[in-house]
């Protein structure tokens, strides 16, 4: 597969790596850019497993909270000004309010606001606001404390970043705090069992050949990897991280404290996973004004 000045540009970003070893990174996995990252990390020329995730998909995430279950609910739209608009703004919090009474994204499609399904709602508001828009995903927590939080709010409600937390006694406070770190350090699970068994292979992949290439004998990469791997875990799970309130505790023991066991989260980012198309700048203009 033929290397592009593109595709190692990317790699560059998303790493922190230098140009040659970007481009030789490509070269030995012939072009596959998650194996380029990895093979960066076991050579210690990755600064960061960063992904380049610039995401196209604006709009508003939506929380809603009741009676022990709380919801998130992403709505799309093209433009960040759309995410800023009242009518937008009204109709993310009539939808989210709308989930609390189903469970999954294509029941609340048919759920009924006022007088009319959701679906029919956005496609109303597409051709009155003039870009398209989409209900993308929703997230239920239920427990018998739930506790929401929106980053940097938009309106009362919504925001770029929505967190949902759910707790068995405790109390808001906590719960809050707790919420606040989540949408702070975006953690992959709520405990080590419920990583995705992929990425815990993978990491410990990576994480031995980087020891290998120690030289050390077997039987000391294997005590290093356990090691290595209780680090990981304690980096990418909520109950292992360390609080960021209170960084000499972990989020497990400063829930203890209160009084509270975290039985689960959520943490919805508008965006999350789209891919962006990127365009030149000069060239957008030059169309929009009608040029070639």
């Amino acid at each position: 597969m033929a290397i592009t000045a593109a595709m190692v540009k990317e790699l560059r970003e998303s790493t922190g790596a230098g140009m040659m070893d970007a481009k030789k990174a490509l070269t030995e996995n012939d072009g596959d850019m998650e194996a380029a990252v990895d093979w960066l990390r076991t050579k210690g020329l990755a600064k960061a497993a960063k992904k380049s995730g610039r995401v196209a998909a604006e709009g508003l995430v939506g929380v809603a909270v009741k009676d022990g279950k709380g919801v998130a609910v992403e709505v799309n739209s093209e433009t960040d000004f759309v995410g800023k608009n009242e009518e937008f703004q009204n109709m993310v919090r009539t939808i989210a309010e709308a989930g609390l009474g189903v469970n999954t994204v294509e029941e609340l499609a048919d759920a009924q606001v006022n007088g009319k399904p959701v679906s029919e709602v956005l496609t109303t508001a597409i051709a009155k606001i003039g870009e398209n828009m989409t209900l993308r995903r929703m997230t239920v927590v239920e427990a018998p404390i739930v506790v929401s939080y929106v980053h940097n709010a938009a309106a009362p409600g919504m925001g770029k970043i929505g967190v949902l937390v759910g707790l068995e006694g405790g109390n808001e406070e906590i719960g809050r705090q707790i919420a606040m770190h989540v949408a702070a350090t975006s953690p992959a699970s709520l405990g080590q069992d419920d990583l995705d068994p992929a990425l815990v292979d993978r990491e410990k992949q990576v994480l031995t050949e980087q020891a290998r290439e120690s030289g050390k004998p077997d039987a000391v990469i294997e005590k290093m990897i356990v090691g290595r791997m209780a680090k990981f875990f304690e980096e990418v799970t909520l109950l292992g991280q360390k609080f960021v309130i209170n960084p000499d505790i972990t989020v497990e023991q400063a829930a203890k404290d209160a009084g509270a066991k975290i039985v689960g989260f959520a943490r919805v980012a508008v965006g999350e996973g789209i891919e962006k198309k990127e365009e030149d700048f000069a060239a957008e203009v030059a169309k929009t004004l009608g040029g070639n």
